[in-house]
């Protein structure tokens, strides 16, 4: 069984709202969960599981959707109330010098799953282990679900947590994003 760390919770004031914070680690990886201050005062908070995404997230890149969804994800909990796990897993969890190497076979015509592939990867090398441990240690039992995402769907089903609504993050399709968005719709069954 793998061991994990927890921070105390401390508060983030952000451009999107006051919140407040907390990591875990496992092994190396940290990971951190932003919640809206009436957490846990919910009895069916909205949830986000958003991967790490440092070119979308950090640097604004129009090659995807995750910047846009994170925004929209930490305003929609502002607003409504709940939790944004922040997945620390660069890359569908390939690491961020090989997520820049699938983006130059991506310039040469490959699309995301075709790079993973060709780079030796599966499709998608996330492990969820350490969400399980947070909505234990949440006491998590019934949430909505922020997601587009249908194995994310599928791995909160097999920790017996209810969810009573999905909400999907529909977000802006670009000239660069666009074939990104196809493949995630058409290949990996995302809803879009």
């Amino acid at each position: 069984m793998q061991k994990y760390e927890k921070s105390d919770i401390a508060t983030l004031p952000s451009k999107y709202g006051n919140f407040t914070i907390r990591a875990y680690k496992d092994g190396c990886q940290e990971h951190l969960i932003i919640m809206s201050k009436n957490f846990f005062e919910l009895e069916v908070p909205y949830v986000r599981i958003h991967s790490e995404c440092l070119t979308g997230d950090a640097f604004g890149s129009l090659k995807c959707d995750c910047g846009n969804q994170l925004s929209t994800g930490l305003k929609l909990i502002q607003k409504e109330g709940g939790l944004l796990i922040y997945h620390r897993q660069e890359g569908r969890n390939i690491g961020l010098v090989n997520k820049i190497n699938a983006y130059k076979l991506q310039d040469k015509g490959l699309d995301t799953i075709e790079a993973n592939l060709a780079l030796g990867f599966k499709e998608d090398e996330r492990d969820y282990s350490v969400v399980s441990e947070i909505f234990k240690d949440l006491e998590l039992r019934k949430i909505k679900l922020i997601t587009n995402n249908p194995d994310k769907i599928e791995y909160i089903k097999s920790l017996q947590v209810e969810i009573v609504q999905i909400v999907p993050l529909i977000t802006v399709v670009n000239e660069y994003n666009k074939n990104y968005l196809d493949v995630k719709k058409e290949s990996m069954g995302h809803y879009l």
